[in-house]
C-alpha cells in the first residue's frame, strides 16, 4: 500500500443472585483504554494508494472516501461526513490527478458516508448511484415518528465529552459535529440521480467498468462495489476493523445478520486482491483478504448459530448472553475484538429480532412496572438510606453494575435523589473505564454527564 501523502441478609443475596445475569459482562481486556488508544494508528490522515488506480483517504473525518481513476474522470465512493471535510479530500484528490467527478456511489444511506457529497459535485452530470430504498434506516424510524434515535446517537457518539474522556469512536477518529452549520455542517440536496434495484448491476462511467451488488445487512439499503479490473472491492459498512455493530446503541429496525454473513461469504467470492471497508484502514493482499473475510463471516455465523441454539433449548437473552462465548480464535483476533459493535448485543438483537420482546419466562408476561418493583426492593432493603448504604458498599467493592442497579432503584422511587444520581453516575464512569467497545465507553461517560447535570438542577438529597 503506498502512502502518497499525509452481608446484608439472605433476602438481598436472593435478590443479587435474580439480578446478576441483567450485569453479566463481557469479557474485558486488562487494559481497555491502552488497546483503544492504539488504535488510532488507523485513523492517521492520509490518502493510501490502493491499486493502480484506487486511492482512499482515510482519517479526514469518520469514514474513508475512495477515489477511482479512469482514462475520462473518477468516481467517488462514499463522500464522507460533513463538506468541510471532503472538500479538503478532494482538493487532496486533485492533487493526485486533476481529472472531473463523473459519478458517486453510496455504499448505503448513513450520512457519514453521504453528506459530504456536495464536494465532489463538479458538474450537474454527475451520476450519484444508490440502491433502492436509499435511505433505509433514517426512513424507516422517521416515517413512524421515531425520533429518540438521534438523542441516543449522541450519547453513542460521545458529543457531549472531551476530547481526553472520548479516545475515539472504535473504528473512527473523535469527530464532532460543526453546530455553526447544522449538525453534520452537510448540504443534504445532493440526492441519488440512478437507482440500482437488482441483485447485481454492472455500471460504465468515466471509461471504467464496475458492478454494484445488493449487500442487505447493515441496512437495507447496503451494497457493495466491485472494481474487476484492479480486483478492488468496497465493502462498505458490511466490513470494517472490529466486531460489527450488529445492534447499534441509538436504535435500529432489526439488522439481518444471517444476510451480513452472507453478504461477507459474496464479497470472497469475488476473490479480491484489496478490499476498502466504511471504516479504518484498506485490507491488501488475496491472502489476508480472504484470511480476514473467512474469520469474519465465520466468527458472525458462530454467534448466529450458537444463539439459535440457545432459543431452541429455551433460554432468555440474559442466559443466551452467558451461552454464547466466541471461541478463543475470533476473540484473539484484532479486527473481530469489540471496538465498535458487540457481540452481547447481538445475542439480544437476534433473540427480539425473531421473537419480541417476551423472554418466555411467565412471570414476565405482566411484569411490575419499575416503580412498582422499586418500591418493594427499598423495602426490603429496609428504607431508602439502607438501600443508599447498600449503594456505597457496592461502589467500594467495585460492584459497579450493581451499584447501578441498585441507584436505579432508588431514583424510581426518588426521582430527584441527588445522591443516587451522583453515585449512579460514579459507577457508570468506573464501567466506562472498564470498557473497550467504544460507543458503549461513550454512552457511559455521557449518560453520566447528564446524571450530573440533573443532580445539579435538583434540590432534594
Amino acid at each position: 500500500m503506498e502512502r502518497t501523502s499525509t452481608g446484608f441478609s439472605l433476602l438481598m443475596s436472593a435478590i443479587m443472585v435474580a439480578f446478576i445475569a441483567a450485569g453479566t459482562a463481557v469479557a474485558k481486556d486488562p487494559d481497555p483504554s491502552r488497546l483503544l488508544i492504539s488504535r488510532n494508528a488507523e485513523f492517521n490522515k492520509e490518502i493510501l494508494r490502493v491499486s493502480e488506480s484506487v486511492y482512499t483517504a482515510v482519517g479526514y473525518a469518520v469514514s474513508p472516501v475512495s477515489m477511482i481513476v479512469g482514462p475520462r474522470g473518477i468516481v467517488i465512493v462514499d463522500t464522507g461526513l460533513d463538506v468541510a471535510s471532503s472538500q479538503e479530500i478532494r482538493a487532496d484528490f486533485r492533487r493526485i490527478v486533476d481529472k472531473p467527478v463523473k459519478a458517486i456511489i453510496f455504499t448505503h444511506g448513513h450520512p457519514d458516508h453521504t453528506h459530504g457529497a456536495s464536494a465532489f459535485m463538479d458538474s450537474t452530470d454527475v451520476e450519484v448511484w444508490a440502491r433502492e430504498g436509499f435511505p433505509h434506516e433514517q426512513h424507516t424510524l422517521e416515517s413512524a415518528g421515531i425520533l429518540i434515535q438521534k438523542k441516543r446517537g449522541k450519547k453513542q457518539a460521545g458529543f457531549a465529552l472531551s476530547p481526553e474522556q472520548r479516545i475515539n469512536n472504535g473504528v473512527a477518529k473523535a469527530f464532532w459535529p460543526n453546530r455553526k452549520s447544522g449538525i453534520w455542517g452537510a448540504d443534504q440536496e445532493v440526492r441519488p440521480t440512478h437507482i440500482f434495484n437488482s441483485e447485481r448491476q454492472k455500471l460504465s462511467v468515466a471509461g471504467l467498468n464496475l458492478e454494484l451488488v445488493a449487500a442487505t445487512g447493515e441496512t437495507d439499503d447496503a451494497l457493495y462495489l466491485w472494481f474487476p479490473a484492479e480486483h478492488v472491492v468496497f465493502a462498505g459498512d458490511s466490513f470494517y476493523k472490529s466486531w460489527p455493530n450488529l445492534y447499534a446503541l441509538r436504535g435500529t429496525p432489526y439488522r439481518d445478520i444471517r444476510s451480513w454473513a452472507n453478504v461477507i461469504d459474496m464479497i470472497m467470492q469475488e476473490g479480491a486482491v484489496a478490499l476498502v471497508g466504511g471504516h479504518t484502514r484498506p485490507i491488501i493482499g488475496k491472502i489476508e483478504v480472504n484470511q480476514t473475510l473467512t474469520n469474519y463471516r465465520d466468527a458472525i455465523l458462530f454467534l448466529f448459530d450458537k444463539t439459535v441454539e440457545g432459543i431452541n433449548k429455551g433460554m432468555t437473552p440474559n442466559q443466551l448472553v452467558d451461552y454464547v462465548v466466541l471461541p478463543e480464535k475470533y476473540k484473539n483476533l484484532d479486527y473481530l475484538r469489540p471496538y465498535y459493535g458487540n457481540p452481547e448485543w447481538a445475542v439480544r438483537a437476534i433473540f427480539s429480532g425473531y421473537l419480541g420482546w417476551f423472554d418466555g419466562n411467565a412471570t414476565n408476561l405482566f411484569p411490575l412496572s419499575d416503580e412498582q418493583e422499586a418500591q418493594r426492593i427499598v423495602k426490603l432493603a429496609g428504607g431508602k438510606d439502607a438501600l443508599g448504604d447498600l449503594i456505597a458498599g457496592a461502589i467500594k467493592e467495585q460492584d459497579y453494575q450493581w451499584a447501578a442497579v441498585l441507584c436505579d432503584y432508588l431514583l424510581a422511587v426518588d426521582p430527584k435523589n441527588r445522591a443516587a444520581m451522583h453515585s449512579k453516575a460514579d459507577a457508570l464512569t468506573a464501567l466506562a473505564e472498564d470498557m473497550l467497545t467504544a460507543t458503549a465507553r461513550n454512552y457511559y461517560l455521557s449518560s453520566a454527564i447528564e446524571l450530573r447535570e440533573q443532580a445539579s438542577a435538583s434540590g432534594s438529597e
